[in-house]
């Protein structure tokens, strides 16, 4: 590893991402053990998407509870994905919840179908619609953002643009970017070349690496595939990247083994 990233501390930018132990949090019990877990591999932070116990009209932990536990093992929330329909129609609510939590950025997994299926114009409408959700949330002091998969890599039109550029050029500084590293390699981009292109616009990232097991290309922990992490990392810490959010959607052993791996490699 160079020297640039030895003499960086990366430890305390480290987040998990719930989604990877999301089997583990289904009750308060569930979600206690795993943020200690957590807590004793070294993390600081946590995104909290797709938590159960947390999920539904009437949750068995609310944003007050969550908080509690999250500061019972010196912890903090630094990002949310939330529903985009609770996001436009009760932003009051969201804003409160995000303020309980302490948490400043939300972003959405995935764009809603009905803007995905009409192609450019649909995801054009929706970052036009993300704008002025994003305004409403930072006058609660949250800021608002998307996290791509692949398919957004897709090229359109006869510029051949891809819908992600299109997403990004038309939702403008105002709405952050939550890049997922392995899904833009996924799609055939050099991710370094993409994080270069959005300087300041990717406070929140995901990281997971790609391996190759028996001829088929898998999800890893950080440090066990084949991406280039000493050409990512540095890329974007010069980007501006504040949180670096571990996450694995599939884990092949224990997650909390895969949580360790990846914290150990980055550290």
């Amino acid at each position: 590893m160079s020297d640039y990233l030895h003499n960086w501390d990366i430890e305390t930018k480290l987040a998990v991402q719930m989604y990877t132990v999301r089997e583990q949090t289904k009750t308060e019990k569930d979600l206690a053990e795993t943020l200690e877990k957590i807590a004793k591999i070294g993390y600081t932070a946590v995104q909290l998407s797709a938590v159960g116990a947390m999920n539904g009209e009437a949750p068995l932990v609310s944003a007050t509870l969550a908080r509690k536990l999250l500061d019972d093992n010196g912890l903090r929330c630094i990002a949310t994905h939330r529903d985009w329909t609770a996001l436009t129609k009760k932003t009051e609510s969201e804003i409160e919840f995000h303020q309980k939590l302490g948490c400043d950025y939300v972003a959405i997994g995935s764009i809603p179908g009905e803007y995905a299926h009409g192609g450019v114009d649909g995801y054009r409408q929706w970052a036009m619609e993300a704008i002025e959700l994003s305004h409403r949330l930072a006058i609660g002091g949250i800021s608002f953002g998307y996290h791509n998969h692949a398919f957004e890599f897709e090229k359109v039109g006869a510029k051949r643009m891809s819908l992600f550029d299109e997403l990004a050029k038309a939702s403008g500084p105002t709405v952050f970017l939550e890049l997922d590293i392995y899904w833009a390699q996924d799609a055939g981009l050099d991710p370094v070349k993409l994080i270069r292109q959005h300087p300041g616009r990717l406070p929140v990232v995901h990281l997971k690496d790609k391996e190759v097991i028996a001829g088929n290309s898998v999800m890893a922990p950080v440090g066990e595939g084949n991406l280039d992490w000493s050409r990512i990392i540095p890329a974007l810490k010069t980007a501006g990247t504040e949180w670096y959010c571990v996450e694995q959607d599939e884990c092949f052993r224990d997650p909390f083994d895969c949580l360790k791996s990846s914290y150990n490699y980055l550290r």
